[in-house]
């Protein structure tokens, strides 16, 4: 990857401005050892950023899915388990509800007689995967009921069942229809990850603050931080438009 050579051609940039009493971009200054003692300390959280953030969107993908069939059945009972969960996921912040993870969810487990400690890294995975499951389901509804039912049809009268017709028939047409969706919810996993920090999570953001406190220059080791969220989000955008034109899914191609 080339994040890293980008983030020290910007900071060389933003290095101009350090001889100035008003900033203090020496703090993050690559020319300097304290500078790039700061910026390896800060780059090294990005590892942990893309590691809950890839665990966490895997499982929404594989929860979304499960919660959007309920959504296509045509008995309202077994629709209204889909709109249930939708509508209590959504309406949570990400916020409380990671805290009530966290915090509260080990307590549910001992209540039931199990002792089952979470530490930071499954409670933000946790709580990011069932809060995107949500959002993640309802495209994957919108994308399977949008391809015509003659493909169903077509489907059963060649002696397919229903696993069948979603796994050989639907499912490929409407991944290709809702990929620049899902890849939006990724992106946005990645910046929700941010939250992971004030329960102790080592990522990006709780090493700026960490840094921050030791530094006292918040402006210069956030700039540097937005910096680092940019870099991750255009490589990933780089990758999806080139899942597309893999798949097929950009119409101009």
């Amino acid at each position: 990857m080339r994040r890293v050579p980008l983030l020290i051609l910007c900071l060389l940039a933003l290095s101009g401005c350090a001889s100035s009493s008003t900033w203090g971009w020496y703090v993050i200054d690559p020319t300097t050892s304290q500078g790039m003692t700061n910026i390896r300390f800060l780059i090294g959280g990005m590892g942990q950023t893309i590691l809950i953030s890839v665990i966490a969107a895997a499982i929404s993908i594989f929860l979304g899915l499960v919660i959007a069939l309920p959504a296509l059945s045509e008995r309202r009972g077994v629709r209204l388990i889909n709109r249930i969960y939708v509508e209590f996921i959504r309406s949570i912040p990400l916020l409380p509800m990671l805290f009530w993870v966290f915090y509260g969810l080990p307590i549910v487990f001992k209540s039931m007689g199990l002792n089952v400690p979470i530490d930071p890294f499954w409670g933000a995975i946790i709580t990011l995967a069932l809060s995107d499951s949500a959002f993640t389901a309802e495209i994957y509804r919108a994308g399977i009921q949008s391809i015509a039912r003659g493909q169903t049809e077509a489907a059963q009268t060649i002696g397919l069942n229903y696993v069948q017709t979603m796994r050989y028939v639907i499912l490929p047409q409407a991944i290709r229809r809702i990929l620049p969706p899902l890849a939006n919810q990724f992106i946005y996993i990645v910046k929700m990850s941010a939250f992971a920090s004030v329960i102790g999570m080592q990522e990006l953001t709780r090493r700026a603050n960490e840094l921050v406190v030791t530094e006292y220059r918040p402006l210069e080791i956030y700039t540097l931080l937005i910096l680092e969220y940019l870099v991750l989000v255009l490589i990933i955008s780089a990758g999806v438009r080139w899942l597309e034109r893999r798949m097929g899914s950009d119409e101009r191609t």
